[in-house]
């Protein structure tokens, strides 16, 4: 099922649409400032193991989170160095994810085997909409098979995975270039994946 979403003003029936299925455990595609992603909340083991298997991902690869606001750091986040934070105020919200020490707060299944975890934090409005009228964060994963292209449009993306989740989300057509990667427990940090960078962060590393 796809609805069209104001991409700059989110009609608010339709999110609530979007987190009460989120809600029961559902699996929903959205856009970011990035790519189209697929993703439930961050407590539906549910979700989670269908996400896998609709990408055809094995366990060993983890999966992002998607945050309102940089706020949530506190909570969903430990062990941020100072120099990390100034960073981040950087570049979030923006297209970029941030890895960080998990905290008690993000399930196992979440986390990596150094117990660290993928942040987000976009300025795609339909994004946070959607995580703050759900009140905590949602998993997130580029809506396309593992190791496959990425694809820009909703409606190509229902072609592929339409009958497998519950809500496809029109945001508009992206551009489809993946966020930066970036580890903030190293320092100085690492860069695992090269992707959009508006704001010319990379050249600051």
């Amino acid at each position: 099922m796809i609805i069209q979403v104001h991409p700059e003003t989110p009609q608010a029936d339709r999110i609530k649409r979007a987190v009460e299925i989120l809600a029961e455990d559902g699996v929903i595609v959205y856009p970011t400032d990035t790519v189209y992603g697929i993703g439930c909340s961050i407590y539906s083991k549910k979700g989670i193991e269908r996400i896998r298997r609709i990408k055809g991902r094995d366990g060993a690869k983890h999966f992002s989170i998607l945050c309102a606001d940089l706020k949530d750091l506190s909570r969903y986040a430990r062990n941020v160095s100072n120099n990390a934070y100034k960073l981040m105020r950087k570049m979030l919200p923006g297209p970029y994810t941030v890895v960080l020490q998990a905290s008690r707060e993000i399930p196992r299944l979440m986390q990596s085997k150094k117990k660290t975890i993928g942040i987000r934090v976009t300025e795609n409005s339909i994004c946070q909409s959607i995580v703050e009228e759900l009140g905590h964060p949602i998993v997130t994963t580029s809506a396309n098979p593992s190791g496959q292209e990425l694809v820009g449009n909703p409606y190509l993306i229902d072609d592929w995975c339409g009958n497998l989740v519950d809500l496809i989300i029109d945001g508009g057509d992206l551009d489809s270039v993946p966020s930066t990667v970036i580890d903030l427990n190293e320092e100085p940090p690492m860069i695992l994946r090269e992707g959009s960078d508006p704001f010319g962060i990379l050249e600051l590393l």
